[in-house]
């Protein structure tokens, strides 16, 4: 997981997954040794002009071997002003990281951007391709898509 707005999706994923009674652990892709040990992985990425970030790319490809024997998903982080769903589209790395991993899944959620938080480089980018400021994150589909992660684990939520 890389990125402040998929870091903050990554932690909605994570409360609810504990709340289903699974036992998590958050990390940074670059903080994760092995992942030997865990019964499952959901791993997602920021989408930085248009593809998911190569931190993200080189953990899968890192541990690919061992992604491939345990269940997977996948998601990224990034297309602002979803108005047009056409901007949700899948990033042009996933269907190969979705073959190296064998993922179950793969779900593209709106991001946000804050143009004070960019470098100049970042500014002149937003400006030219006129993105809009805001954060476009969806949190409803984002805790559904947690809670069929943990069907799916076998954990069913109770209320």
């Amino acid at each position: 997981m890389e990125g402040d707005a998929t870091r903050d999706i990554a932690e909605v994923i994570a409360d609810e997954l504990k709340t289903s009674g699974l036992e998590v652990d958050l990390c940074e892709t670059d903080d994760v040794p092995g992942i030997a040990g865990y019964q499952a992985v959901v791993l997602g990425s920021a989408v930085y002009t248009g593809d998911w970030l190569a931190g993200a790319r080189h953990f899968v490809r890192a541990h690919q071997k061992a992604l491939r024997t345990i269940p997977v998903w996948l998601f990224s982080s990034g297309p602002i002003g979803a108005d047009d769903a056409t901007t949700l589209a899948d990033p042009p790395a996933v269907p190969e990281l979705m073959k190296a991993t064998q993922a179950r899944e793969h779900r593209v959620f709106a991001g946000r951007l804050a143009k004070r938080r960019l470098d100049p480089a970042e500014r002149l980018v937003s400006k030219v391709v006129e993105a809009p400021e805001g954060d476009f994150r969806d949190l409803g589909a984002i805790i559904a898509w947690a809670r069929s992660i943990s069907v799916a684990l076998g954990r069913v939520r109770t209320l």
